[in-house]
């Protein structure tokens, strides 16, 4: 029977039960196979109102045009991180302090140009320094106060005082995503419903039910108080900042502007940014974290002129960094380059340090990233490279003559050994062979790594030939030399071998960075380029950094190439070379 007779049928026997009779669709109407009639589907499921309430979603702007920052400090600057509870303790309590980081100042620069016996950094990155509830920092507790373990405000600013003698930029971690569950702010949302910090965090009456981006983690924790759930992404002691709350963006300004102006921090390094602003599922990387950024840059801009900033965002690369640029902060991390180098230096392989290198300099701005090694979050880098010397002097080359802003774990520069559990990569730095590595007169808030009494600042200090010393010479090479400052990146194609070669360019100044991260002497090699804008002209190489087996042969370049040209017949097993170019 045709289908259309089968529905008028199917209407008339509707009819005579008493029940409603749907239209007959007409011919033209007739659903095909391959559509679902619209009386069919399936209605909205009704959202439970025990669950938060949807925000609106945004409507991101346009895209704004890459630009470089302006001059400054930053130009050309090496970071170098410190946790302050384990730098030095300057009053035998075992818990480094701020009178610690004074008294070492020397040694990470003495503010004299002329001398190469201090590390030579310019800039230091601490990690939290407010009152906290956990020896890390990271879940605050007052964001006006040093917390008490480190000293007193006071401290802090004659602490900045004295860097500032020395040309230090002293930057700060500010943690804006979540406080602690002591935070005031928290417990008396907490307790009071009507309180006007209620809506400074994220409650539900229920568990939503879905997990964190953290390989399902829980997100949503049962109060202590009553029946119903408050947001943390990274775990139930650090409730998150509603920032969709303009009350809350107005505070996390009061902060900056206090720091800054108040306490006198050139800057800050912005932690966990990806997770500002979620929407419901959606715990990173949000358009509304991307506009909640250009705002701060803009409040920045307009009332704390001059103020640097560097993101975190976790395991960032071009692809995860790009939706952060370039209107946002002023840096991120770069983990990929990060990763390679530290690959590189242990595979002997350079084929994907080079490739993450030029990925990184040629999509993102203006070198706005930041390279290192490792950080507090991870395995010191001397343990991921077992405990090789050889093998660390290269990955500091390689991150002291690449693009962008390097930073620096303190103990890096000794080679400091550091497995998981955190605690245990965040030890006591070891300044002598004394008991407990010179680090306190009484007993350390945490155990020093055992190698201690033979590595040391005391000892390398003594040894021309030690990593300390390697660091050192990086050091003041990258700051004190344009090309490797600030300059461009233009890779060399290298025939012959994996090794990483590359240009480092500055006006007039121009480097040629050269490193066999393998185990064994290369073979005989060449170098080529294809084209650059490259001066012309047949130019000397000059060792700035490492002995040559041989003088370089003179560099031809013509209309910007370089053709299989050979420096030396080959370079020794792990070794690498800066070499400056001249005419």
């Amino acid at each position: 029977m045709h289908r259309l007779s089968l529905l008028l049928l199917a209407a008339m026997l509707l009819a005579a039960c008493g029940l409603p009779a749907a239209t007959p669709p007409t011919p033209a109407e007739t659903p095909t196979s391959a559509a679902t009639p619209t009386n069919t589907r399936p209605p909205t499921p009704t959202r439970d109102p025990r669950l938060p309430t949807l925000p609106p979603r945004i409507t991101p702007g346009p895209t704004a045009t890459p630009f470089p920052l302006a001059a400054g400090w930053w130009d050309g600057a090496v970071c170098y991180e410190i946790f302050v509870r384990s730098f030095y303790d300057s009053d035998g309590d075992g818990i480094g302090d701020l009178n610690g980081i004074i008294a070492k100042l020397d040694y990470l620069n003495d503010g004299d140009p002329t001398t190469t016996t201090d590390l030579g950094i310019n800039c230091i990155w601490l990690m939290p320094v407010a009152e906290a509830a956990s020896y890390h920092g990271y879940d605050t507790i007052d964001y006006y106060t040093v917390e008490k373990d480190y000293g007193t405000n006071d401290d802090f600013k004659r602490l900045v005082a004295e860097a500032d003698k020395r040309g230090i930029k002293i930057i700060i971690d500010l943690v804006l995503n979540h406080t602690s569950t002591q935070h005031p702010w928290f417990q008396e949302a907490l307790r009071d419903p009507n309180s006007p910090y209620r809506d400074w965090y994220l409650w539900s009456a229920i568990d939503p039910g879905y997990r964190g981006p953290f390989g399902n983690n829980v997100v949503w924790h049962k109060s202590p108080i009553r029946d119903e759930y408050y947001y943390g992404v990274f775990w139930g002691g650090m409730p998150d900042l509603n920032f969709r709350n303009p009350a809350v963006t107005a505070e996390a300004y009061k902060i900056a502007r206090f720091w800054v102006e108040e306490m006198g921090v050139a800057g800050f390094r912005l932690d966990a940014i990806k997770h500002l602003i979620e929407y419901y599922t959606l715990q990173e990387d949000t358009a509304e974290t991307f506009e909640w950024l250009r705002e701060f840059r803009r409040f920045l801009e307009r009332e704390l002129p001059g103020t640097f900033t560097v993101g975190e965002v976790y395991n960032g690369n071009p692809r995860t960094l790009a939706p952060y640029y370039p209107d946002q902060l002023d840096y991120y991390f770069e983990f990929e380059v990060a990763k390679q180098i530290v690959g590189a230096a242990n595979t002997g392989l350079a084929r994907l340090l080079m490739q993450a290198t030029q990925d990184a300099y040629t999509k993102l701005p203006y070198q706005r990233w930041a390279p290192f090694l490792t950080n507090h979050d991870q395995n010191r880098v001397m343990s991921v490279l077992g405990n090789d010397v050889t093998k660390a002097k290269l990955a500091a080359l390689a991150l002291l003559t690449m693009p962008g802003l390097p930073f620096i774990y303190y103990g890096e520069e000794i080679g400091m050994l550091g497995v998981k559990p955190d605690e245990r990569i965040r030890t006591p730095m070891q300044w002598t062979k004394e008991e407990f590595g010179g680090f306190t007169s009484g007993f350390p808030w945490q155990m020093p790594q055992l190698d201690y009494p033979s590595k040391n600042v005391m000892l390398q200090d003594e040894d021309p030939d030690s990593l300390l010393n390697a660091y050192r010479q990086l050091i003041h090479l990258h700051i004190n030399t344009p090309a490797l400052a600030t300059g461009d990146f233009i890779p060399l194609q290298a025939k012959g071998d994996d090794i990483a070669a590359y240009i480092r360019r500055s006006g007039d100044d121009i480097v040629v960075v050269i490193i066999n991260f393998d185990a064994v002497p290369t073979e005989p090699f060449t170098l080529s380029l294809s084209g650059s804008d490259l001066p012309d002209g047949t130019y000397q190489l000059v060792s700035l950094y490492g002995t040559p087996p041989a003088p370089p042969a003179p560099l031809t370049i013509s209309n910007g190439a370089i053709v299989e040209y050979q420096p030396f017949t080959e370079i020794p097993a792990q070794t690498g070379y800066i070499l400056k170019v001249e005419r």
